[in-house]
C-alpha cells in the first residue's frame, strides 16, 4: 500500500490512480477514500490524475491520539501533495474534506492549487454562536459525541439510514449504507470523537478569504447534515467568483445519491480550466 509519512512519524494512506493533470479528493467525517471510489475512478478515466487519501485516524492511516483537528489535517495533506510533488492541483473535499481544504488554503496558499471545489462542504461554520446565529445548534453536535460513546456502530447505521442518505424520491441502496457503516467503524474511536469538533467548531471565514483561484461549490438544498444556507450558499458567498451548483432535493450523501451527475460536473469544471 502507497503511504507519506508525515513530520510526527503518522502513515497517511493514499489512491494514486491515473494520468494526467492531478485531482486530489478529500474526503468527509467518518469515511475514507473508498467513499471517493465512484468519483476517483471517473476521473481517472476521463484524463486525470486522481488522488485520494485516507484522513489520520480513518481508514488505512494510523490512528493517532493526538492531531485530530482541522491544522494537523490540512498539514497532513500538504504532506501529501509534497511527497507527490503535485502542481496545478484540483483540491476536491466533501463535508469535512471540504473544511480540510479550506483550511490548507489557508495555511499553506495555492502555490500548488490550480482549483478549488467544495462538496456539500462544513465551511465557513457549522455551530450556531453569536457571530453565527444561523448555524447548527451546538446540541446537535453534543447528541453525535454521546451517540459515538454508547454505541457507535448503531449511530453510523442511524445516519446511514436517515439524514446522511435521505431522499424520499430516490431510496438508497442497502450496500450503499452498509459501505458508509463499514468505512466508518475503520475510523479510529477517539479519532472519529474528536473529528466531530474539527468539523463543527472550525471557522473557516478567514481561510475561504485566501482563496485566489477558480472555486465550484456544489450543495444540495435538501442536505440535513450540512444544510445548505449553513454551507455551500454561505461558502459561495466568501469566495471571490466562486460558481455556485445546487442539486435540487439532493441530500448530504450526493457523492453516492447523485454519481453520475457529480462526476460529470467535476469534469466540466476541470475541463474548464484555463480556458
Amino acid at each position: 500500500m502507497s503511504h507519506v509519512t508525515t513530520s510526527d512519524g503518522t502513515r497517511i494512506f493514499y489512491k494514486d490512480w491515473g494520468t494526467g493533470r492531478p485531482v486530489v479528493l478529500s474526503h468527509g467525517w467518518p469515511l475514507n477514500s473508498d467513499s471517493w471510489e465512484a468519483q476517483q475512478l471517473f476521473l481517472a478515466e476521463h484524463g486525470y490524475r486522481a488522488v485520494a487519501h485516507d484522513r489520520r485516524g480513518h481508514g488505512r492511516s494510523t490512528q493517532t491520539w493526538h492531531g485530530n483537528d482541522m491544522e494537523t489535517y490540512a498539514d497532513d495533506l500538504a504532506a501529501l501533495l509534497d511527497h507527490l510533488d503535485l502542481r496545478e492541483v484540483t483540491l476536491v473535499g466533501f463535508s469535512t474534506g471540504g473544511g480540510e481544504i479550506t483550511r490548507y488554503i489557508g495555511r499553506h496558499g495555492t502555490a500548488r492549487v490550480a482549483q478549488a471545489v467544495l462538496v456539500a462542504a462544513v465551511p465557513p461554520l457549522m455551530t450556531r454562536r453569536d457571530d453565527n446565529p444561523g448555524g447548527v445548534p451546538p446540541e446537535v453536535f453534543d447528541g453525535l459525541r454521546a451517540g459515538s460513546r454508547a454505541d457507535r456502530s448503531q449511530l453510523y447505521r442511524d445516519l446511514a439510514d436517515g439524514p446522511f442518505f435521505n431522499h424520499p424520491a430516490r431510496p438508497v441502496p442497502q450496500g450503499v449504507r452498509d459501505a458508509f457503516w463499514l468505512q466508518s467503524m475503520a475510523a479510529g474511536h477517539r479519532n472519529a470523537h474528536e473529528s466531530i469538533a474539527a468539523f463543527s467548531a472550525t471557522d473557516f471565514r478567514a481561510d475561504l478569504a485566501r482563496f485566489d483561484v477558480p472555486t465550484l461549490v456544489i450543495h444540495g438544498d435538501a442536505d440535513q447534515v450540512v444544510p445548505f444556507e449553513v454551507g455551500g450558499r454561505a461558502s459561495a458567498a466568501l469566495v471571490e467568483d466562486a460558481e455556485l451548483l445546487v442539486y435540487p432535493g439532493a441530500p448530504h450523501g450526493l457523492t453516492d445519491t447523485h454519481k453520475q451527475t457529480l462526476g460529470e460536473d467535476l469534469l466540466a469544471f476541470l475541463e474548464g480550466y484555463g480556458r
